[in-house]
């Protein structure tokens, strides 16, 4: 919990929070857990409310005013409020449960700062508009991050839905012959890997989906990438934005392009 009466700024907020989540998830890592079952194969356990619950708390304290939306409690909070936290207490569920630490803890203030929590490594990924860091386990370090492409090594999200195919696969990305030419596929089925590309432990990320620029999920390392200065639009090469498709964050201008070259005229509906 943190001081209510400390004068905190957003991002720290967002960081404060991003941590307590962290640390419930990595204290309950290893135990069995309850499943509550949301429907379509996807699930949620304990482990995720009670993050989330550590995640509000601090939210609550801080910015009492302010509304969260959370993946599991939904939005919470001042029904008018104009000022929304989007709130992704273990992305990377299954992974988890199965025994890898492969997750990560979202938090951002929708249009503002956020935070991305490694629950494991003990790092928080930070963006406050303008500039992104990275703060170690470490106390008082903490360094910029630099994007890069060097790695040359692209995660992309195999999880269903689906909603642009037959259009756009990802197995297809995979497949075309300029991708195995130029890169090196990694499947890590969390939103840790956006904040790789921003921190540059990948060159890439590519996602299907619609509108992500809301999601609980996607907000977060979304607004990383950009204060890190990496490209960012939809599968299609469009915004990110209301109408959007996708998402693929590239640590440079050559390596978005490749990528959407190859995703192409298949990306598109018209």
């Amino acid at each position: 919990m943190i001081d209510a009466s400390v004068n905190l700024t957003d991002t720290e907020v967002a960081a404060a929070a991003a941590l307590a989540g962290a640390e419930v998830v990595r204290a309950r890592y290893g135990r069995l857990h309850s499943h509550i079952d949301k429907g379509a194969g996807d699930f949620a356990t304990d482990a995720d409310l009670a993050a989330e619950e550590a995640i509000l708390d601090v939210i609550r304290a801080a910015r009492p005013g302010d509304a969260v939306r959370g993946e599991e409690g939904g939005r919470q909070g001042v029904a008018d409020a104009e000022r929304e936290w989007l709130v992704d207490p273990l992305c990377g569920t299954l992974n988890y449960v199965t025994g890898s630490q492969l997750v990560a803890v979202n938090v951002v203030l929708r249009n503002g700062p956020a935070a991305v929590a490694d629950p494991f490594s003990g790092e928080v990924f930070l963006a406050d508009g303008e500039t992104a860091r990275v703060r170690s386990g470490v106390p008082g370090e903490e360094r910029p991050l630099a994007p890069t492409a060097d790695t040359r090594l692209v995660d992309v999200n195999l999880d269903p839905p689906f909603p642009s195919a037959p259009g756009f696969r990802a197995v297809d990305l995979l497949a075309h012959p300029g991708f195995v030419e130029n890169f090196r596929p990694r499947v890590v089925s969390t939103t840790l890997a956006l904040a790789w590309v921003a921190a540059g432990r990948r060159a890439a990320y590519v996602t299907d989906g619609g509108d992500l620029s809301g999601s609980v999920h996607f907000a977060a390392g979304i607004a990383l990438c950009r204060a890190a200065g990496c490209v960012v639009t939809g599968i299609d090469g469009g915004p990110v934005g209301p109408g959007g498709r996708g998402l693929v964050a590239a640590a440079d201008a050559g390596t978005h392009e490749l990528l959407v070259s190859m995703i192409g005229g298949r990306g598109r509906t018209g």
